[in-house]
């Protein structure tokens, strides 16, 4: 049975995720909505922490969100310098503030979708290890399906060598896989109970599965079938199977 301290803290997590849609609802309306990101991103990593909070334990939602941003952040730094692990692409200093020429919101959101991803695996696979870091991995790169077409629209990063899939290069992908490899692995090290079913951290994953859907689909001026298809269908996968796998380790 939930203790008082983890139902309040269940609500505070729940409150913070309405605050973000809230956020990216206004963001998708705006012309330039960059200022908006850096609110929607902070709540989104701020939510994640809480729901990790209930489902492991304080110090291991802390250990593991901090390992996911610090590997985000120095996947990105390296990559801006080197091209590896993503390829050719700079900052383009819209996205404030900056620390070492990495915005600081991009490693929160390594941290905040690193944890949503691997509740995701954790409830599709929970007597895997292995099947967990995988299907993290994919979910979280499945993420970036959305993510990258749409910052690089707003003028966020700049690729030198475009790609064909909106400007991205396909390489790209296969950068975030392993960067979420490393990811899924360091929190599956770092929390107690890894296989533990989060309904929390895997509505996050489906909040973002779902606005970003809809935002490609309907919102965005001009809006993107393609991505909104392409998104959809590769989250959306992650989003059935956590939640039909969740329901019956429940029932």
């Amino acid at each position: 049975m939930a203790t008082r301290a983890s139902k309040a803290m269940g609500a505070l997590g729940a409150v913070l995720l309405a605050a973000m849609v809230v956020a990216q609802v206004a963001s998708g309306l705006q012309p330039r909505p960059i200022a908006l990101t850096g609110v929607v991103v902070p709540l989104l990593a701020a939510s994640a922490l809480v729901f990790a909070s209930v489902t492991y334990s304080p110090t291991g939602a802390v250990a593991a969100f901090t390992a996911a941003v610090a590997t985000g952040y120095a996947a990105e730094w390296v990559g801006t310098r080197t091209g590896v692990p993503f390829g050719d692409y700079h900052y383009t200093g819209a996205l404030q503030p900056v620390l070492g020429g990495i915005p600081v919101i991009v490693a929160l959101a390594w941290g905040g979708m690193g944890l949503a991803a691997h509740a995701v695996a954790a409830a599709i696979a929970p007597g895997s290890r292995a099947a967990r870091v995988a299907l993290g991995a994919l979910a979280l790169t499945a993420w970036d399906v959305f993510l990258d077409p749409q910052m690089t629209r707003l003028g966020l990063w700049v690729w030198h060598d475009p790609g064909h899939y909106r400007g991205v290069p396909l390489g790209n992908f296969a950068g975030w896989l392993v960067v979420s490899l490393l990811v899924m692995v360091l929190i599956e090290c770092l929390v107690a109970e890894p296989a533990a079913w989060s309904p929390g951290l895997v509505s996050i994953y489906t909040t973002m599965a779902v606005m970003e859907t809809v935002g490609f689909a309907v919102v965005f001026d001009p809006p993107d079938p393609l991505v909104a298809v392409a998104g959809g269908t590769c989250m959306g996968l992650f989003v059935l199977l956590a939640w039909g796998h969740g329901y019956r380790r429940q029932g």
